[in-house]
């Protein structure tokens, strides 16, 4: 049983045994609502201060059964909350409760959806370059493996495709969602559900079978990516070109190595040429692409390739790298 359900239903058993003890009293004394609780409280808590009217035969055979109930309920309680101290169940409800504000403080942040194989992976690539997300997993018997990503990692236990868990997430004041669960079907409606509460939502999906594509990016995937051809492609490049796949390796596994990372350009350089930023100058950066505003991937622009708004540039960098980058850009 789950902790919260465990102290309510304490809480509700000794509401119980309270609320029949007025109710015997009233009946069996005819007793005022009043006079019937307090005899009650005093005699489940022990207290003893003594029978606040005379007791007759009956009355006082029913405070025997009354005290024994009680007694027993409030052992119960006691026990149950020895255990769960014991078993680290309080402490793990108050971890719970201060994730739960650590979440709800969440702004611009990624909601991964699946906490599985793919989903752990996710989250320790966003751990090492410092993006903030939250992970959705359904199954509890997955909540270890998410602690032992370590307290960097926010997540919630829960189903992905319904809207009140989204909303627990932050999804109205994320910038992205990353269907990661196993299922197409699970993906496909939390996509829908996202898009409905975000519709400004970036949305990135796994997709197990090639023919949901298509029904992926029509409920409202912004791209879709199949392992299946990933880890084809990944086979292949390691037969032919096994020297890339081992920098590219290195790139995404030590820990705050040169990723390939994007700079966002905006007005304010419209017209101005590559060059004269001097990104790798100034902050250690090298351009290799540029993605234009139309879609249209440029590689190795030329240093005279002028620069518009909408532009964004694809360069290999480190965090502070990076940040000195986007600075530069943002200065113009």
């Amino acid at each position: 049983m789950r902790v919260s359900a465990r102290l309510v239903h304490i809480v509700l058993l000794l509401f119980g045994v309270v609320g029949a003890g007025t109710a015997g009293y009233m009946l069996i004394e005819g007793w005022s609502l009043f006079d019937a609780l307090y005899m009650t409280v005093t005699t489940v808590s022990s207290v003893g201060y003594g029978e606040i009217h005379p007791l007759s035969r009956a009355g006082r055979a029913f405070t025997l059964v009354l005290i024994v109930a009680g007694l027993g309920t409030v052992l119960y309680g006691l026990s149950a909350i020895t255990a769960f101290w014991v078993e680290g169940d309080l402490s793990h409800l108050w971890e719970r409760r201060k994730m739960e504000r650590r979440i709800a403080a969440l702004q611009d942040h990624i909601v991964v959806c699946g906490g599985g194989e793919t989903g752990r992976h996710i989250a320790i690539e966003f751990v090492h370059i410092g993006e903030p997300f939250v992970v959705i997993e359904v199954d509890p018997h997955k909540e270890t493996s998410l602690r032992k990503l370590g307290s960097h990692v926010l997540y919630i236990i829960g189903d992905a495709t319904e809207s009140d868990v989204l909303r627990q997430a932050g999804v109205e004041r994320a910038r992205g969602l990353i269907g990661a669960m196993p299922s197409d079907k699970d993906n496909l409606f939390t996509i829908l559900t996202a898009r409905e509460l975000n519709p400004r939502l970036r949305i990135v999906s796994r997709i197990m079978g090639d023919d949901s594509r298509a029904k992926l990016l029509k409920a409202g995937a912004d791209a879709v990516v199949s392992n299946k051809s990933i880890g084809a492609l990944r086979l292949a490049s390691e037969m032919v070109r096994p020297h890339v796949v081992g920098v590219l390796d290195a790139m995404l596994r030590a820990p705050g190595a040169v990723r390939v990372q994007q700079i966002a350009v905006d007005s304010t350089l419209t017209g101005r040429a590559l060059s004269k930023l001097r990104l790798q100058e100034r902050a250690g950066v090298v351009i290799f692409a540029i993605r234009g505003r139309e879609g249209r991937t440029e590689f190795n622009p030329p240093p005279d390739r002028e620069l518009a708004a909408g532009d964004v540039l694809i360069a290999c960098a480190d965090p502070q790298q990076l940040a000195a980058a986007q600075a530069i850009v943002k200065e113009g």
